[in-house]
This record gives C-alpha cells, sequence and structure tokens, in this order.
C-alpha cells in the first residue's frame, strides 16, 4: 500500500510518556515535601488510566481530569500537602511539557519517511499545552504538516470527529492513502477501524489484543513502518 499520510499518536509511540510522567511527578511532589516512591507512582498510573479510559468514552472533560487525578491520589493515599489539587496540577503540567524523551528510533523514522515524500501528522488526545510544548521542543518539531490536538476538535479518539477534524486540515479525502499509527487499541486502533483507515498497532512489549479488534498491521519497532509504505508517498 503506498500511503501518503501517516497520523503517527503521541505519547508511547513516538514520545515515552512514562519517563517524562515520572519525571514530572517526582518533581512535582518534591515540591510538597513528598517523596515519589513506588507505591505512590503505582497509584497515581492506576487513578492517571482510570480517567483517560473515562475522556476516551466521554465520562469526564478535560479540564476535570487535569485536577481530578491529584485530589484522587492525595485523598487514597491521605497526602499531607501544601497546596491544592489544582494547583499541583499545574505545576505538574509545566514539568511534564520539559520532559521531551523521544522512543528509540522515532526520529530515525520519521526522517526517513520525511525524506522519502511521506507526510506526517501527530493525532493526540494529550493536553493541548503539554503536547505543543514537548513536541516543538523536541528534534521531530519540523516534520509534521499538523500537530491535531483533541482540545482544538471538540473530539477525542477513537470518536471520529477527531478524524474528520484531522483529514480537514490535511486536505485529505482519499482514506486509502491514510495509516494511523499508535500504540493505544482503544483509541488509536479502534477510531481508525471505525473510521475506515488502515492501522498499525504498535505494540513493543507484546500485549495481548483482548479487545478483538483487527488492526491492519502489529509492529514491534519503529522501524517496521518503513517496510508498510510500499514506495514514496506525495512530494512535500
Amino acid at each position: 500500500m503506498n500511503y501518503h499520510y501517516i497520523l503517527f499518536d503521541a505519547d508511547d509511540t513516538l514520545f515515552d510518556y512514562p519517563l517524562a510522567e515520572s519525571q514530572a511527578l517526582s518533581r512535582t511532589l518534591a515540591s510538597e515535601g513528598i517523596d515519589c516512591t513506588d507505591e505512590v507512582m503505582e497509584a497515581y498510573q492506576a487513578i492517571n488510566g482510570q480517567l483517560w479510559r473515562e475522556f476516551e468514552q466521554g465520562a469526564i472533560a478535560l479540564a476535570s481530569l487535569r485536577t481530578e487525578r491529584f485530589a484522587r491520589l492525595i485523598a487514597r493515599l491521605e497526602l499531607s500537602v501544601r497546596s491544592d489539587a489544582e494547583q499541583i496540577s499545574e505545576r505538574y503540567l509545566r514539568q511534564l511539557g520539559e520532559g521531551v524523551y523521544l522512543l528509540e528510533g522515532a526520529y530515525n523514522l520519521c526522517r526517513d519517511l520525511v525524506e522519502s515524500g511521506v507526510r506526517l501528522a501527530i493525532i493526540t488526545n494529550g493536553i493541548k499545552e503539554v503536547q505543543m510544548n514537548r513536541i516543538g521542543k523536541s528534534p521531530l518539531a519540523d516534520m509534521f504538516d499538523a500537530i491535531i490536538v483533541s482540545e482544538d476538535t471538540g473530539y477525542q479518539k477513537p470518536h471520529p470527529g477527531i478524524f474528520d477534524y484531522a483529514f480537514a486540515k490535511l486536505g485529505l479525502t482519499d482514506k486509502s492513502r491514510a495509516l494511523i499509527v499508535g500504540d493505544s487499541l482503544t483509541s488509536d486502533m479502534k477510531g481508525g477501524i471505525d473510521y475506515g483507515i488502515d492501522t498499525c498497532w504498535y505494540n513493543p512489549h507484546h500485549r495481548p489484543n483482548t479487545l478483538g479488534l483487527q488492526p491492519t498491521y502489529e509492529i514491534r519497532s519503529l522501524e517496521e513502518v518503513k517496510g508498510l509504505i510500499g514506495g514514496s508517498g506525495e512530494s512535500r
């Protein structure tokens, strides 16, 4: 298949989100005099993961998610903090926006795709201020035709509205020429499948597919994406 556009997810696909998250949380809690122990990190990740799943389902607004995860963390672990959850959230987001860590192979892949004429975009559910800061400070900053953030569209993956927005912004009309690459079955793969575009599940940790979804491709390393292109894309 000759894909003209690759729509990349950002976190855990091109960017090392767990590393950025752990450093941001550690620094934020340190400012409250709290050590980010394994117990604290595990509790935060469980709470945060649940809230993001609720966000994908439209059960919570992004503005509420930002603060609610810290309110729940403080309550669950009975943490003694000087600041309220909103203040802690804002401090955390500033730290998270500084976490520019690419996954292995991400830069080389994007560079090679661009040089071969394939056009790239990012489509993410992440918080806009964080994503724009991290992407803008990364070596990938100038490689994308567009960075599509759910906050700007009014929809989040897997809702087809975010894909409608992306296709309109990129001037895409032929769904057969687009491929979405991402690590999430529930947002990236389900969204792409429901929208009728080809999907590539980036699954480096061999996670089981328990949802019954059938991505077009499944890969273990980002390098494998180049083998799916089948020739050069449109001229840039």
